[in-house]
């Protein structure tokens, strides 16, 4: 059995991680969080999917998230959520993980769609939630939405409490690439056909941050099976807003692999 809480080297930046391996026969759920996400704010959703699927869990804070190593002062390109495709397959090497199941939210959905995309001999099965291959002009304005609530509330505040002296790099890499004109064109749809694992693909009807056309185009163009499940009235984070009902979907779908 392995189990670690640390700081791990991964192409030299340090990553906060926990690992928990109880089996090495088992495959591995690994949780991709979003924009402004980290470990901290899964809370206890993995560790309880994770017992209730009898699977091995990693949960990390990508670089400049969390308690792991600030961005460098270099601006985000389009291909940003490629490269974290790429560094988490740098991690899953690392820590000689053969057998993944990614679980992604937001941005880590769609980070779970390329790695499985590129990496599918390491990459057993995926779960997108709420996950953009394409910009929408609701992403748009759900984004601006935000810009104006960090600017006249406590969203700040809130969110240094898991990011701290890193919270204003994070939320201006995150407001100022999605919202540039240069970002418009942004579109990860040539990678679907290479997701040949089978694929659980969620989101509310309620999401403010895209519409069911991503849904749509996600289960259209996967080349493997893909399974898809609207969740009424919830918005963009069915695992927070609906977390019991969240995690048996995804246990039900784990035990059809």
């Amino acid at each position: 059995m392995r189990n670690l809480d640390s700081l791990v080297d991964v192409n030299g930046d340090r990553l906060y991680i926990r690992f928990v391996e109880k089996d090495q026969a088992q495959p591995t759920i690994v949780f991709l969080h979003d924009s402004l996400g980290c470990v901290a704010l899964w809370r206890d959703f993995p560790f309880m999917l994770a017992e209730a699927t009898n699977c091995n869990l990693l949960v990390y804070d990508r670089k400049g998230y969390g308690s792991s190593d600030p961005f460098s002062p270099i601006k985000r390109t389009n291909k940003y959520l490629e490269d974290e495709a790429d560094t988490l397959n740098s991690l899953l090497a690392q820590l000689e993980i053969s057998s993944a199941i990614l679980f992604g939210h937001s941005d880590g959905g769609s980070i779970a769609l390329i790695a499985a995309a590129k990496y599918p001999e390491r990459v057993k099965a995926l779960v997108s939630e709420a996950a953009h291959i394409f910009v929408q002009q609701e992403t748009l304005d759900g984004i601006e939405a935000a810009v104006k609530s960090y600017e006249e509330t406590d969203l700040e505040s809130r969110l240094a409490k898991y990011h701290g002296e890193k919270t204003d790099a994070i939320f201006h890499a995150w407001t100022d690439t999605w919202l540039s004109e240069a970002f418009r064109s942004w579109d990860i749809t040539g990678f679907l056909p290479g997701v040949v694992c089978p694929a659980l693909i969620i989101q509310g009807d309620k999401d403010e941050f895209g519409t069911l056309q991503q849904v749509e185009g996600i289960a259209r163009r996967v080349g493997g099976r893909a399974e898809v499940v609207i969740m009424p009235g919830i918005g963009h984070t069915p695992h927070k807003e609906a977390s019991a009902e969240t995690a048996e979907l995804v246990q039900r779908f784990i035990t059809t692999l």
